[in-house]
């Protein structure tokens, strides 16, 4: 139940003897994305006057519903979990029948994350019906609907995601539905590709298109990656100041140069164009250390659920009032590969008769649905060139495996512009085929 404190502002058969079609690369001087850093773009996003005109929440018919959905597992979850019996999430409906569209939140991220809602508001204007879910690896998802609380295995995760879809359908037997769709973005959108391949075998929803938004490729690089920006070494961070420190005096004195701070994407965009603009090495700490708190978030929440006592003693008594700043002190030591070791892999073995960590990294990435990807048309990817979460030789692996369907952008960070113009208005397009 640890709060995470900052989010991330936070992926057709051919005949053999043909050559595969080639991936939509786009130019970086006709693209216009105003932003070249891609920590920049991570964390800003895309200015305000680049955004496509969307309707705001009083324009969109929409309200929030609670799933009961009792999955079977061996624990009952302690005391202080009752918020979150119940999965929350998120439906705007069109009037009369339209096509329905699931989108799957980034790591960490609920259904009513700023991402997620920015898609909503592109797909409702767009005249679909709008499902918005946590990721599995959420507090909420791991304790109202994951089977394991053990998020990381993408095939166990894609299943309680699916059965979470077919009880928001079954919840709305009135809602007249077209066709159905589906995307994800950072983490949602590996997860979308695991939905998919599901939904190939079991024929639930029969996705007419499905679309991967800045996935990871291989899993255990991206959160590699991601970790090590909480490493950076940072100017004039020591004993005596610490990073918080340093942010805050550059944050006081933009506010005495601009007489105020909203603090939301315009402002950071703003705020990086001036004189305390925060340096490469700082925006790498600041988005490392939004990870960190969403991999402590879930680290803490596995253990907790599941009495591994890893973080919290087995039988350490937790209340409503019990105070958890031991225990999150103990959680934010915890990074992925911590995680990983400490609690993913030990339950893969024994749940699953699994091997070595290499085996699991296969598993859990695109590699293990490459031969599906490649022969599904329905399925898309966009990505950024420049995406943080990417390692060596993963656009080479995103070229062989959608050919055409893999554009690629020059810049944007890591989703740092889903909700450019452009971006936008290609989404759209793929759906509407």
């Amino acid at each position: 139940m640890l709060r995470s404190l900052l989010r991330p502002a936070l992926f057709g058969g051919l005949l053999c003897c043909a050559a595969p079609a080639l991936a939509v690369d786009i130019d970086a001087a006709s693209y216009g994305f105003p932003l070249s850093n891609p920590f920049e773009a991570t964390i800003a996003g895309t200015p305000p006057d680049l955004r496509p005109q969307l309707p705001s929440d009083d324009d969109i018919d929409q309200a929030d519903y609670d799933l009961k959905l009792r999955p079977e597992r061996q624990f009952e979850l302690p005391e202080n979990f009752w918020p979150v019996t119940k999965l929350r999430y998120r439906l705007a409906r069109q009037d009369g029948k339209a096509p329905l569209i699931f989108i799957i939140s980034g790591t960490g991220a609920n259904y009513a994350s700023g991402k997620t809602e920015e898609l909503k508001r592109l797909f409702y204007s767009a005249g679909y019906h709008v499902v918005q879910l946590s990721s599995p690896t959420s507090y909420d998802f791991m304790s109202a609907a994951s089977r394991t609380a053990t998020p990381g295995i993408s095939s166990a995760d894609a299943e309680d995601l699916y059965r979470v879809m077919m009880a928001v359908r079954a919840q709305h037997p009135g809602l007249e539905v077209s066709d159905y769709y589906l995307t994800g973005y950072s983490l949602g959108g590996l997860h979308a590709a695991f939905v998919s391949a599901l939904d190939e075998q079991q024929r639930q929803f029969n996705f007419k298109r499905v679309l991967l938004l800045n996935p990871p490729v291989n899993l255990y690089t991206s959160v590699t990656n991601l970790d090590r920006l909480v490493q950076t070494r940072v100017a004039g961070v020591d004993n005596h100041t610490t990073y918080f420190d340093l942010v805050l005096q550059k944050l006081t004195r933009y506010f005495e140069e601009n007489g105020q701070i909203d603090m939301n994407e315009a402002m950071l965009y703003d705020f990086q164009k001036s004189g305390q603009k925060l340096s490469n090495e700082q925006l790498a700490m600041l988005i490392g250390t939004s990870f960190r708190f969403s991999v402590s978030d879930m680290a803490f929440t596995a253990d907790l659920i599941n009495r591994r006592g890893l973080i919290t003693p087995p039988n350490y008594p937790i209340s409503e009032g019990t105070s958890l700043t031991p225990f999150f002190k103990r959680a934010l030591q915890c990074d992925f590969d911590c995680y990983i070791v400490d609690q993913l892999v030990p339950y893969w073995r024994a749940k699953y008769n699994g091997g070595s960590l290499l085996q699991l990294i296969d598993q859990v990435s695109l590699y293990s649905l490459e031969q599906y990807l490649k022969s599904s048309h329905k399925v898309a990817v966009m990505h950024n060139a420049d995406d943080l979460i990417l390692g060596p030789g993963d656009i080479g692996f995103l070229r062989r495996t959608f050919g055409e369907r893999l554009t690629l952008y020059p810049r944007g960070g890591h989703c740092g512009n889903l909700n450019y113009r452009v971006n936008s208005d290609a989404m759209l397009e793929f759906f509407r085929g």
